[in-house]
């Protein structure tokens, strides 16, 4: 399961509609103001970036703060180019490829692990551990991650 807030649209849906929504997320980040912020802050694009591209946001709007909290400016970002604007203008310290690579191997070892369908898992990474744990901890349900309101929601969809 993967969750985002997407904040607003770019432009109001309308129903029905095949199109996707053109959902925009708003970030905020400090301005940068020295070299070692700036390496700050394009970590911080990683996880604007994972977040955004897969759930399919395709635009983010960051605004940049001063250090009381005041908005100094904003800055609008097509999701699908962050990678290239770090590699182009940034010190490369991610590459898109080798981040969504990552996790689709990762995800390839839980679903090998996983064998069994249904109920509750926990995966835990502890500290100083070099090891990652994977256990069941409810046979069944949704361990009050996602509301009855919302299982109701989707059961009347598959209808």
């Amino acid at each position: 399961m993967i969750a985002s807030r997407a904040r607003f649209w770019d432009t109001k849906p309308s129903p029905p509609s095949s199109n996707p929504i053109n959902w925009v997320e708003l970030k905020t980040a400090a301005t940068p103001l020295a070299d070692r912020d700036s390496v700050k802050y394009e970590r911080k694009l990683l996880k604007f970036w994972i977040q955004s591209f897969l759930l399919g946001v395709p635009k983010i709007i960051v605004g940049f703060r001063s250090e009381e909290g005041i908005l100094q400016a904003l800055e609008e970002l097509e999701t699908a180019k962050i990678p290239s604007l770090v590699k182009r203008r940034g010190k490369g310290t991610w590459d898109g490829n080798v981040c969504i690579n990552f996790a689709a191997g990762w995800l390839d070892w839980l679903n090998s692990t996983i064998r069994e369908e249904g109920g509750v898992w926990r995966i835990r990474k502890r500290c100083k551990v070099p090891v990652i744990e994977v256990f069941k901890v409810e046979e069944t349900g949704y361990g009050d991650i996602v509301s009855n309101e919302f299982i109701n929601w989707r059961c009347e969809m598959m209808k």
